[in-house]
């Protein structure tokens, strides 16, 4: 029997991520040293008091019930993380649990849009935040994202009857995959316009915690009247390396978080207690290792960065995020080439600029996954194989 699936899987494609894959299982069987920088998942270990929480709750029987709500003492550490780290008042009912941003993010044009509703994204733009407004049957707008205007979107040049329309906007920085950090102008700026033609804002804040050379990551919710125009996604993810437990917040304006719960009620029983209680130990614990990691990834963006700019290569630092975005040199016709090139003849794995928008096209992106040892060995084998300095 032929299966028809629906139409809208014909949005998806997985072509360069599986022929990435591909190459490095080809390369892998061939006893090629392999150097995977292309998926941003955390390699440092999950503090041991949340995984002793995580693992004294799982003792319990009555902890394997379903969950159907967010237990009042997450909530809790939640508001007073909030208020401890970024000076952010919230109530507790402006807070709910999703099972990690990818998920919250993906489902929340269906809580807020109806058919031909517009939606702002960035171009480049990484890309699940494009899946919420297609889901809900939007009309998606792309706002470029420019390195001469350090990758900040230039709010004026969107039309005005596009953003009479629009019904949401996804920000977030500091933001993957450029690596660039807003400025707090560019907070102030974005509420107004926000206000004037009442776009809902959904700001992504993954990365707060790590951002580099002494500057502050912070809050969207920390600029006056931020609470009143959107939302925070706020996710343990990166500052905690709890990716596989999917632990992520939506905080903010009520009316967004309500939507949002009511459309989740059909279809999630809600976060399993025991990661709900490894959630609150890493909240409400120490911090000193999270400022840690960040300087061991400073190290490793140093590394990267100002080792291939040594070789010739003018990679720009990454001002925050776990990654780096590099021009691809001179001498290649796409982003695409170049990486599997790179691959083909370093074992160094990248992602294409192209994957993140068209806007993406001409750089590739590096995950800051490997220790420093490993990534000057890996500047090194890139400057033997003379790709750099071809023309």
């Amino acid at each position: 029997m032929k299966i028809e699936t629906s139409n809208r899987l014909k949005h998806f494609q997985t072509g360069i991520f599986a022929a990435l894959n591909e190459k490095k299982e080809e390369l892998l069987k061939s006893g090629k040293k392999v150097y995977n920088l292309s998926v941003g998942t955390p390699d440092f270990p999950v503090p041991d008091h949340v995984k002793a929480a995580l693992l004294e709750s799982a003792a319990k029987p009555e902890e394997f019930h379903y969950s159907l709500r967010d237990l009042p003492e997450l909530l809790e550490a939640v508001r007073d993380y909030y208020m401890e780290r970024f000076g952010v008042e919230v109530a507790t009912e402006e807070i709910t649990a999703v099972n990690g941003s990818q998920e919250g993010i993906a489902h929340i044009g269906m809580a807020l849009c109806n058919p031909g509703d517009v939606v702002l994204l960035p171009n480049p733009g990484y890309p699940v935040f494009e899946v919420g407004g297609y889901f809900a049957g939007a009309e998606l707008y792309f706002y470029e994202l420019k390195e001469e205007n350090q990758f900040l979107p230039k709010l004026s040049e969107i039309p005005e009857d596009i953003a009479k329309r629009a019904k949401y906007m996804m920000v977030s920085y500091p933001y993957n995959p450029v690596c660039a950090v807003a400025p707090p102008e560019f907070y102030k700026e974005l509420i107004a316009f926000a206000k004037k033609y009442e776009i809902i804002i959904i700001h992504d804040n993954a990365y707060s915690d790590i951002i580099y050379d002494g500057v502050y990551g912070g809050s969207f919710l920390e600029y006056p009247e931020a609470k009143e125009v959107g939302v925070e996604f706020f996710s343990l993810s990166k500052s905690f390396n709890l990716t596989g437990a999917r632990v992520s917040f939506v905080i903010g304006n009520k009316q967004v978080v309500d939507a949002l719960k009511l459309l989740r009620s059909q279809y999630d029983f809600g976060m399993f207690q025991p990661i709900q209680h490894a959630a609150i130990a890493a909240l409400r614990g120490p911090k000193e290792g999270v400022k840690e990691q960040c300087r061991k990834y400073q190290e490793r963006r140093d590394a990267l960065c100002g080792g291939l700019r040594s070789i010739g290569w003018d990679v720009k630092d990454s001002a925050g995020t776990m990654f780096a975005w590099a021009k691809i040199p001179e001498g290649f016709g796409s982003s695409q080439e170049f990486c599997m090139e790179l691959m083909e003849k370093t074992g160094v794995i990248c992602t294409p600029g192209d994957a993140f928008g068209s806007l993406g096209e001409g750089y590739v992106r590096f995950a800051l996954v490997l220790p420093v040892e490993e990534i000057k060995e890996m500047v090194q084998v890139i400057d033997e194989s003379g790709l750099v300095k071809r023309k």
